[in-house]
């Protein structure tokens, strides 16, 4: 499937992006799932949304909804830009 010359050479940079702890698990999780890193699972996803395409079919659409259960996910679309850490020492 994947030839040397289908290969594409990229330079990957280290980050320490935060993310919400449960989403983290399902992507942790689904990743796991694919046998593909966490890395390689946000690129793959990000450059589907960069063309306004889905990155998932059906049926993984179905396991990350198993997950989210899981991993008590209940975060959707509608909390994008509006999710606040916790200030520490208040919890």
């Amino acid at each position: 499937m994947d030839t040397e010359r289908d290969k594409l050479i990229v330079e990957r940079v280290q980050t320490g992006v935060r993310l919400e702890k449960r989403l983290l698990k399902v992507l942790k999780a689904l990743a796991e799932l694919y046998d593909l890193s966490l890395g390689d699972l946000l690129e793959g996803i990000v450059l589907h949304a960069f063309e306004g395409k889905s990155p998932f079919s059906e049926e993984t659409l179905r396991r990350i909804a198993d997950l989210k259960k899981i991993y008590d996910l209940d975060l959707d679309a509608t909390a994008s830009h509006r999710l606040v850490e916790t200030p520490k020492g208040a919890q």
